[in-house]
């Protein structure tokens, strides 16, 4: 159904900014984006937590507070690339989400990130609702659900590039961040 493609230019190397990849979802670091939206008002942790960085195939990375499943990791190697996908099991899948890391001189990274939607994510959105009530989040992606096709697309587009661009700066400014706390340069 759609296809969209982001990226941020991080004035560090891939394995600083990895970490925050590896924490990301609901429940572990957040998702560094419109927290009001998607983490139920939980601020997205802004320094490396130890428990979440050892992101395995099969991982669950839940998409909102209280789910047990969402996005399950299909693909990862740690400091290149994270590839998710939703539902957790389901085939083929209705969302995948890829972040590559790429490395650039001067030891800075190109974060991309490319998200892929199939015509199933509309029956998904109907019946979306978070464990602990409805989110706005649930509500969005309910209410993009009864647009006509190119109207979704559009709608969804422009909300896809939204909350991904804040996220993708949240990312770029936790790695410059915690780079500098660390005295590297």
């Amino acid at each position: 159904m759609g296809v969209w493609t982001h990226a941020i230019t991080i004035r560090c190397p891939p394995a600083d900014v990895w970490p925050w990849l590896a924490q990301l979802g609901a429940g572990r670091a957040g998702w560094y984006s419109y927290d009001f939206l998607d983490n139920a008002g939980e601020p997205s942790a802004t320094v490396i937590l130890p428990d979440p960085q050892k992101v395995r195939l099969g991982d669950i990375l839940p998409a909102v507070p209280g789910a047990e499943d969402a996005f399950e990791v299909t693909s990862v190697e740690p400091g290149r690339n994270l590839v998710l996908r939703a539902p957790a099991g389901g085939d083929p899948p209705i969302v995948s989400w890829t972040f590559v890391l790429e490395p650039l001189e001067g030891r800075r990274t190109r974060l991309i990130a490319r998200a892929r939607a199939s015509a199933g994510w509309r029956d998904m959105a109907r019946s979306t609702t978070s464990p602990e009530g409805v989110l706005p989040i649930d509500r969005i992606y309910r209410a993009l659900a009864r647009l006509p096709v190119p109207a979704l697309i559009l709608a969804a587009g422009f909300g896809h590039w939204f909350m991904e661009s804040k996220m993708l700066r949240g990312i770029r400014w936790r790695a410059e961040k915690w780079r500098g706390q660390t005295g590297e340069e």
